[in-house]
């Protein structure tokens, strides 16, 4: 345990030093436990999710980097790679099982409009900063 505490807190470092190159994502650590992170991160422009801001959970196992950490959303996200209930983040880029049946269906009917509609509609009102 002691050695994944090590990198973890080698790796954050880095990170932070490396914050500059690029102002759409930030990582913060746990002050008081170094395996719980968490990200805000700004959606991609010219996609659904422009305008929007996401905030993720990263649940790191003492076993890292043996184990992959766990990622899931905070923020409510209309994305095929995210699971609908848990918001648990599935990264290979061909989700089978898929994470969340309507967005398949969607997709695999060639409805991309309908899926980049409910996308930009689930930012909006999920992940969209509020005026006033």
């Amino acid at each position: 345990m002691q050695a994944s505490r090590a990198r973890l807190f080698k790796e954050y470092k880095e990170v932070q030093r490396e914050r500059s190159a690029d102002p759409e994502i930030q990582l913060i650590c746990d002050d008081s436990n170094i395996f719980k992170w968490t990200a805000l991160i700004k959606g991609p422009s010219e996609t659904p999710y422009e305008g929007g801001m996401f905030q993720l959970a990263f649940t790191i196992p003492e076993q890292y980097p043996l184990l992959p950490p766990q990622v899931r959303f905070l923020t409510k996200v209309f994305h095929p790679n995210v699971h609908y209930k848990v918001k648990y983040v599935w990264i290979l880029k061909n989700a089978e099982p898929c994470m969340d049946p309507a967005i398949c269906n969607l997709l695999r009917s060639g409805d991309i409009r309908g899926y980049q509609s409910m996308a930009r509609m689930y930012t909006r009102l999920a992940a969209t900063p509020r005026k006033g």
